[in-house]
C-alpha cells in the first residue's frame, strides 16, 4: 500500500487533486475531517464522478455523498464537552480536569454512493453501522 497526500487548499483546487489523485492511480480517499466540514457535498460528489471511493471521520461527510464515515459521536463529544464547562464555571482549574478520548464511535455508510461506485457493502457491516443512507 503506497500513502499520497493530496493537499488541498481551497475548492478550486478539487479537481487538480482529483487529477492527480488518478493519475497516482488511487484506490481510496481518505478526506480529512477539517476539510470537510464546509465542503462535504463538492467533494464527495466529484469523488464519487471519478470512482474513488472516500472515507472522513464525520457523519456529515457521508450524508453529503460519501462512501462512509467512522469517527467519534459529535453529539456525544458536545455534551462531553458542555460538562468541562460547567465544571470550570462552578470554579474548576481547567488544568486539573482529565485528558478524555472519545467514547462513542458513528459508522455510517451512504448505499446510494456505494451503488454509483459500483461497491458492496456486507450485510455484516450494515448491521453494525449506526446509520445506512439508502
Amino acid at each position: 500500500m503506497k500513502l499520497q497526500v493530496v493537499l488541498i487548499g481551497q475548492d478550486s483546487e478539487f479537481e487538480t487533486a482529483a487529477d492527480a489523485m488518478q493519475r497516482e492511480r488511487a484506490q481510496a480517499v481518505i478526506v480529512q475531517p477539517l476539510f470537510t466540514l464546509g465542503q462535504s457535498g463538492p467533494l464527495a460528489e466529484l469523488l464519487m464522478r471519478r470512482k474513488l471511493p472516500s472515507i472522513s471521520a464525520f457523519r456529515p461527510y457521508a450524508l453529503a455523498g460519501g462512501l462512509m464515515s467512522f469517527g467519534s459521536s459529535r453529539a456525544d463529544t458536545s455534551r462531553r464537552i458542555a460538562s468541562f464547562v460547567d465544571q470550570v464555571l462552578k470554579g474548576a482549574k481547567p488544568a486539573d480536569l482529565p485528558v478524555e478520548e472519545p467514547t462513542m464511535y458513528e459508522l455510517v455508510f451512504n448505499l446510494a454512493t456505494a451503488k454509483a461506485l459500483g461497491v458492496t457493502i456486507a450485510q455484516a457491516m450494515r448491521l453494525r453501522a449506526d446509520e445506512v443512507i439508502e
